[in-house]
């Protein structure tokens, strides 16, 4: 995985999370995750896993409203 630090990502994005109320951005911020998590090491996935379901949550509880 040349020129992603998959840390810096996941800490981006989990910044951010609480400051987006767009479904769609979520969206985007979720394939981004998932793009990672398919080129990431394996032993780094389970990093990404509670983000990726935060993320999932938050779009489901945006999407209710």
């Amino acid at each position: 995985m040349k020129g992603i630090d998959p840390h810096a990502f996941m800490q981006a994005a989990a910044g951010r999370l609480d400051t987006l109320t767009d479904p769609a951005e979520l969206d985007l911020m979720l394939d981004d995750l998932e793009y990672l998590y398919e080129v990431m090491d394996p032993e780094l996935q389970s990093l990404a896993d509670g983000l990726m379901e935060r993320v999932r949550e938050r779009i489901a509880r945006l999407s209710r409203t």
